[in-house]
């Protein structure tokens, strides 16, 4: 259906119609009028030209967010869902685009669809900036100069999270905490940030630094590695994983060599999924409000759109320790 579908409908101009429609201010039409070619639009299932609103305006109202090349979890789920809900509200559709090697692929996508905005997680590659300013993007967040490199949410995704777990530990009188990492690549650079956390919190507590070990997400490769911290001279009592998935595959690798959590090795994860609260024993975990955070992107990115200030400042409440039987 097009506004010359709404105007034969209605019997009025096709100019009148397209005053209404794309609410052009300064026209004096009666309210009798407007509500009548409304009424008419929705009976007809109308919606907007995508394209030719683009064209008019130089932009659409779509906003792209670049997703890091992490494996989709629930908790990067629920940044996109609680950030795609505020910028709806505001008339705005939320395209994720997830980020990858290939050189120039954000830049093309950003020519194809004039998107308002793009924000992500980390400031982006001159290149990319240099291609989204061609396309015409109007707002990039973060800005170029938000950092070297530095994720955008470091002290929220990363050292945070590694310094309360390790903090909660030692709390718990343990002096001897271990680092257990994903061997996944792609997180290699997250989950290095959050061992850093977890050493900051034990060289403040004058504590040995954590070693460091990639747990495999299987059973026997998690028991072996158990066993390898076990067989060491300074076997640690604890042990930071980096998420929830790699603290289960520690708990399922002791359950096979007869150990148990906390009394032989406490654990505790990150993320809070939903499985930790059936593990055995019942995960110890931090808990990190992303919906929070991805809220708290999009009305920032909301402002600048509306000509304020950029405020990159991340302070999501809800990060915290909750407190079950592993740990």
């Amino acid at each position: 259906m097009t506004s010359t579908d709404v105007a034969r409908e209605t019997g009025l101009s096709r100019a009148t119609v397209s005053f209404v429609l794309n609410d052009t201010p300064n026209q004096s039409i009666p309210q009798a009028t407007r509500q009548r070619v409304l009424e008419a639009a929705a009976r007809l299932g109308y919606t907007p030209y995508a394209p030719a609103r683009t064209l008019r305006s130089g932009r659409s109202d779509l906003i792209v967010c670049e997703l890091p090349d992490w494996p989709q979890s629930p908790t990067m789920a629920e940044f996109v869902d609680r950030a795609g809900e505020v910028l709806a509200e505001a008339g705005y559709t939320l395209v994720t685009h997830v980020h990858t090697d290939r050189p120039g692929g954000l830049g093309r996508l950003c020519a194809a669809l004039a998107p308002a905005a793009v924000f992500g997680m980390r400031p982006f590659p001159p290149q990319d900036v240099e291609a989204m300013r061609r396309a015409r993007v109007g707002v990039i967040l973060p800005p170029p100069q938000a950092g070297s490199g530095d994720d955008l949410g470091a002290s929220v995704w990363t050292t945070g999270i590694g310094r309360m777990q390790a903090e909660h530990l030692i709390a718990k009188g343990h002096t001897r905490i271990a680092c257990a990492l994903p061997d996944d690549p792609r997180v290699s650079d997250l989950s290095a940030g959050r061992a850093a956390g977890a050493a900051q919190a034990c060289a403040d507590a004058g504590l040995p630094a954590p070693a460091r070990s990639p747990v495999p997400l299987d059973i026997d490769g998690a028991a072996g590695v158990v066993s390898a911290w076990r067989a060491s001279p300074d076997a640690p009592t604890a042990v930071c994983a980096y998420n929830d998935e790699v603290a289960l595959a520690l708990l399922a690798g002791m359950r096979r060599l007869g150990l148990s959590a906390p009394g032989d090795l406490a654990v505790i994860g990150a993320d809070d999924i939903p499985a930790a609260r059936f593990a055995a024993p019942p995960l110890t975990t931090i808990a990190l409000d992303s919906g929070d955070l991805g809220a708290h992107l999009a009305r920032a990115l909301l402002r600048t759109l509306d000509g304020e200030e950029q405020d990159l400042t991340l302070a999501p409440h809800g990060v915290h320790v909750v407190e079950r039987e592993s740990a």
